[in-house]
């Protein structure tokens, strides 16, 4: 596989100088404004979205390799971050369509992914719902629009990341049941998505297998759906089904129960190729922004948020570069 000009650029700007993408996410729209009102007991104007992911960009991103912002409240925060950080922008809607069964995508109604590159986005993200538990007619309209992103990201030279989040619908996807079934969606996904007529450079993709129920991990809950074992080779088929390059996001589990996902990946010889990391990283933030308000929040991620993020680029140390999958090592050596 060979990269054009422009997506080699963008993925090498989001990377570090060894080809890892140690990225920090702050592309939560919905949930963030909910959660910040909670803790505020009130509104939650637009200026409280900027000055949170303004904060968020500012003191991580001398850490990362890149931030994952939206444009509608991270614009402004994308140009206070660190120069040695690159960006990317998203391109879908929060949330999805609640009024029918699929949980169906939309992107945003004044972005392309033209427009999001002329605002500095060095790579275009969406995020998808998907299940192999669903019908095809739901799975066929998902396949085919992100078909149409990935020509338009082809059309514009700039690097496609696709993130793949997996449901049951009625299920509770952090409970037991679901756990059991988790690592064959997370597999069937990735197998389908790193398809070239999909057009993906690198899936954004859950962990395998839900770490509460791992028999005998620091994070155990009680229950036990894998041995140790059994967790490793989830983890190694899942990879071996990917033939482009993936990153683990952290799904909102806590710093502790990421960086415990991260270990098991490398001891068991996973080539996973970074992170993007949001939640892990800043969540346990969120209240002292709502009550104590923005420069005790600065405070608290100059702190503990980067002891979480940097706890993450320590387990990055057993990520593997997407150089040599790309074919690109040669090429980045003379630049």
């Amino acid at each position: 596989m060979k990269l054009t000009p422009g997506k080699l650029s963008g993925l090498k700007a989001v990377s570090t100088e060894r080809g890892i993408i140690a990225a920090a996410a702050m592309d939560q729209r919905g949930s963030l404004k909910k959660s910040l009102a909670k803790e505020r007991g009130g509104d939650v104007a637009d200026r409280d979205m900027e000055e949170f992911k303004s904060l968020v960009t500012e003191v991580l991103t001398p850490h990362a390799s890149a931030i994952l912002l939206d444009p509608e409240w991270g614009l402004p925060a994308s140009k206070r971050r660190s120069s040695n950080a690159g960006l990317l922008l998203a391109y879908e809607k929060t949330g999805y369509d609640k009024t029918g069964v699929g949980r169906l995508p939309d992107l945003l109604d004044h972005w392309s992914a033209r427009r999001l590159k002329e605002a500095g986005a060095n790579a275009v993200k969406i995020l998808l719902y998907y299940t192999p538990l669903d019908s095809k007619d739901i799975n066929d309209r998902k396949h085919a629009w992100v078909e149409r992103i990935g020509d338009e990201c082809r059309a514009n030279d700039v690097p496609f990341f696709l993130e793949l989040v997996g449901y049951e619908e009625g299920a509770d996807e952090k409970g037991f049941d679901y756990a059991r079934k988790k690592p064959e969606v997370v597999k069937t996904s990735m197998a389908e998505f790193t398809k070239d007529r999909y057009g993906v450079d690198v899936l954004k993709v859950e962990v395998p297998i839900n770490m509460k129920f791992v028999e005998g991990a620091r994070c155990n809950a009680g229950q036990k759906a894998y041995s140790k074992q059994e967790a490793m080779n989830h983890f190694r088929e899942t990879a071996h089904a990917a033939t482009k390059p993936f990153i683990y996001l952290s799904a909102g589990v806590s710093n502790a129960e990421f960086t415990e996902s991260l270990e098991l990946a490398a001891e068991a010889g996973v080539k996973f190729n970074g992170v993007l990391c949001g939640r892990a990283t800043w969540k346990d933030g969120i209240p002292i922004f709502g009550k104590q308000g923005p420069q005790a929040f600065r405070a608290w991620l100059q702190d503990q948020g980067v002891k979480n993020i940097n706890n993450v680029n320590d387990r990055l140390k057993a990520a593997t570069s997407w150089f040599d999958m790309y074919g690109v090592q040669a090429e980045l050596a003379k630049a």
